[in-house]
């Protein structure tokens, strides 16, 4: 926000503060990467769709195609040189750092009353009991945002209802959501032989559709689709072809995303090419761009959709009263997400137990108490890693 209000607010005149802020208080209504759907909003306003889609693409370009190169510096790493590999030592702590300050910084912001505290549990304890059923997140954020409607003392609605909104509009984003799930189902039950990237377009598509809060709540979801799920025993009887990425390739991932400029959706560009890597050279990258399409489809469809009937929109108190709601309910699926990864590294030794707790909570104070930028504390963890070897 501070560059965008110093580039295209003072700089360059494109939008006034207060379009900016009202464009950030519309994109954090929806689903998606929110810092993308604001800058897209500004290349709208300046030049309609063409000019969005040319910033979309613009904005994530740059850090898809380094993750989606990293998909093939870690298979590079992981075949050649064991010793290199440790450089990722700490990583996996480290991510759990990066979302524990996450979700402590959104419990600040969205936790004040009773009921979002009650939410908050709720959906904490559901989440970490229910971690590889994928549903549990859309259900948790369905029933926060209804929930939190079912009084309206704390934001009642002070002015006339608007006329009513035309919803026309939504159809496209609907139809390829049912279209790639059903496409993917059917995939599936009939084990077409080259089905996997119609699987990883609709899990990227779903997650782009669904992710409120930003990549400190993809990341998790992601981890439950890619990595928790594909270890069930049934779910592999079920569906032997099913995608998925090894843990300590994902954590190297995830923790990679925030060492690179951009947004933190692109590390589904890492992803995508880690679920493909099997196939071949050319079906990786078919991986990479399958996987940057799906995730950042959805959050232009619905922000070049929603955004001419937001002036409407927002004199609904009922959409503040669901975000009240959807937002306590990231907040849990965010702690949740950070014991359940916390539980994964309880099964290694004391020594190391207590090393990964000393990174979290050192990763933790450093976002916290200090100005280090993200980049820096990925860098200081990587040096960890490789000075570890020498131990």
């Amino acid at each position: 926000m501070g560059m965008m209000m110093k580039t295209f607010v003072g700089k360059r005149r494109d939008v006034t503060e207060a379009e900016l802020m009202d464009y950030s208080a519309f994109c954090q209504l929806l689903p998606g990467a929110s810092s993308t759907q604001t800058l897209t909003l500004i290349g709208y306003k300046r030049g309609g769709v063409v000019l969005a889609m040319l910033t979309l693409i613009i904005w994530t370009l740059p850090a898809c195609i380094l993750m989606g190169a990293f998909s093939f510096f870690i298979a590079y790493v992981n075949e050649r040189t064991l010793k290199t590999a440790a450089l990722f030592r700490f990583v996996a702590p480290m991510t759990v750092g990066f979302i524990s300050y996450g979700a402590y910084k959104a419990f600040r912001i969205s936790i004040h009353n009773t009921i979002t505290r009650v939410i908050l549990l709720v959906s904490a304890v559901a989440t970490f009991i229910l971690f590889k059923t994928p549903w549990i997140f859309p259900i948790l954020l369905v029933l926060g945002g209804f929930v939190t409607n079912l009084s309206d003392r704390r934001i009642p609605q002070k002015e006339l209802m608007p006329k009513k909104i035309k919803w026309g509009n939504i159809w496209l984003f609907a139809i390829i959501f049912l279209l790639a799930g059903a496409g993917s189902e059917l995939a599936r039950k009939n084990n077409w032989p080259n089905r996997r990237p119609l699987n990883l377009f609709e899990n990227t598509y779903r997650f782009g559709s669904l992710v409120f809060g930003g990549g400190n709540v993809l990341i998790p979801m992601m981890y439950e689709q890619f990595v928790v799920r594909p270890e069930s025993q049934n779910l592999i009887h079920r569906n032997p072809n099913i995608i998925r990425i090894n843990r300590e390739d994902f954590y190297s991932g995830a923790g990679m995303a925030r060492a690179i400029p951009g947004p933190v959706f692109s590390v589904t560009s890492f992803m995508g090419g880690m679920a493909m890597k099997d196939k071949g050279t050319g079906m990786q990258v078919l991986g990479c761009f399958i996987a940057t399409t799906g995730i950042f489809l959805p959050s232009a469809l619905l922000v070049l959709f929603f955004f001419p009937i937001w002036h409407n929109l927002k004199k609904y108190a009922v959409v503040y009263r669901a975000l009240e709601g959807i937002n306590s309910v990231v907040v849990g699926i965010m702690i949740a997400s950070a014991c359940y990864m916390m539980k994964d590294m309880s099964s290694e030794s004391w020594t190391d137990l207590f090393l990964n707790l000393g990174v979290i909570v050192g990763t933790f104070l450093l976002l916290n108490n200090s100005r280090l930028p993200s980049p820096l504390i990925v860098l200081v963890c990587l040096l960890l890693g490789w000075g570890w070897t020498f131990f």
